[in-house]
């Protein structure tokens, strides 16, 4: 169970989160608007999620200091790369000064899905962030050489991308195998054939070098 605490402003959007963020998976623990309030409790919160991002530079350093937090932020896509007020950081340029384990920042107009997504990644040590914003992650030259890319020996089959996509989600052997409406040991196989493909020494670690290589979104 992944242990969640929310920081927004008002009641009735603590409410919302708590709402939207429940599953048989995601538990919300607590929730306040003043940003340090989780403090006493980080070591059983797993991921802290941010409602809004003026909220967002005291909630980060509280974790930054324990440096083993993780965090999600709901951001408008217009400010994810710049700041919409003049002198202040952007949430990403906040986020990425910081010593986080994990963060995601995901569109105030994001599914209850794709909350939850995000939830999922980071308390798995992903980093998480809208397609459209991702070259604000990028500096320097636009490109580099093909010579120095890494591939994949080998491509994934259409199944073994089905499977990776459910782990990124959390998802247990048991449940992927009912989803897939396949045998747990059919589903052992597939990510067994994924780790030896991608190089991989865990499931986390199959999910981030997937992400890395764009075989799976979040």
């Amino acid at each position: 169970m992944i242990s969640v605490f929310v920081i927004a402003s008002t009641p009735m959007v603590q409410a919302g989160l708590r709402t939207i963020l429940t599953s048989t998976d995601i538990q919300v623990v607590g929730e306040s608007s003043a940003p340090g309030a989780f403090s006493e409790d980080l070591p059983d919160i797993d991921v802290v999620v941010v409602a809004e991002t003026r909220l967002l530079e005291n909630v980060g350093r509280t974790l930054s200091d324990h440096s083993t937090g993780a965090l999600v932020v709901l951001a408008n896509s217009n400010e994810v790369g710049r700041s919409s007020m003049p002198g202040h950081s952007s949430p990403l340029q906040v986020l990425r000064s910081l010593e986080l384990r994990s963060w995601g920042i995901v569109p105030l107009d994001a599914t209850a899905e794709q909350l939850q997504a995000a939830v999922r990644a980071t308390a798995q040590g992903l980093i998480v962030l809208p397609t459209s914003q991702s070259s604000w992650l990028y500096e320097g030259p636009p490109f580099v050489e093909a010579s120095n890319l890494t591939l994949p020996d080998e491509s994934l089959t259409m199944r073994e991308r089905e499977v990776l996509e459910l782990v990124s989600q959390g998802l247990s052997n048991k449940l992927i195998a009912r989803r897939l409406q396949i045998s747990e040991h059919t589903v052992k196989f597939h990510i067994s054939s994924i780790s030896s493909k991608l190089g991989a020494s865990s499931r986390t670690d199959a999910v981030s070098r997937g992400l890395r290589r764009g075989l799976i979104t979040l």
